[in-house]
């Protein structure tokens, strides 16, 4: 395969998976300097967001329909705003410094941008050639000929 593009064969090959799975061991990271009384509470919320993040960027690939491919990444995206919920938490009750929240918080925006434009990818492979009006033109004299028949055959 020299000299052409690498292309991706399975989810894990996509920068959009390898960028969130790197937000989400950054995030699992977090979990475990969380005090005590977080462990059964915003680390468990952490924790699920974090992995719902990844799952459904892999579920998404493993669909061949677009539009359930697209609901996957919708719900992943969701997951992210959870978690960038989830810092604004780590941040207000002090568990986190504010330097530390704002550089996640700046590593999700880059994950978003890669979900973004993802489903920019798949909503326009989707929708690309059905907003194309794709009609012949047709001298007059045959379109009045079909026209012809075709009142022809309602009698």
């Amino acid at each position: 395969m020299e000299g052409s593009a690498k292309r991706f064969q399975t989810f894990e090959d996509m920068e959009v998976y390898k960028a969130a799975r790197e937000f989400r061991k950054a995030m699992y990271e977090i979990t475990r300097r969380l005090p005590a009384l977080e462990k059964y509470e915003l680390a468990i919320q952490i924790r699920r967001a974090s992995v719902s993040l990844t799952n459904n960027i892999a579920g998404g690939h493993g669909r061949w329909h677009y539009l359930d491919h697209i609901k996957f990444l919708l719900q992943a995206r969701g997951s992210l705003e959870e978690l960038i919920d989830d810092l604004n938490v780590c941040d207000d009750e002090k568990y986190l410094p504010t330097s530390e929240v704002m550089e996640l918080k700046q590593r999700s925006l880059q994950v978003k941008k890669l979900i973004n434009g993802y489903l920019r990818y798949l909503r326009d492979k989707k929708t690309g050639s059905s907003f194309v009006l794709q009609e012949e033109s047709i001298p007059h004299s045959e379109a009045d000929e079909l026209v012809q028949r075709s009142a022809e055959s309602l009698i």
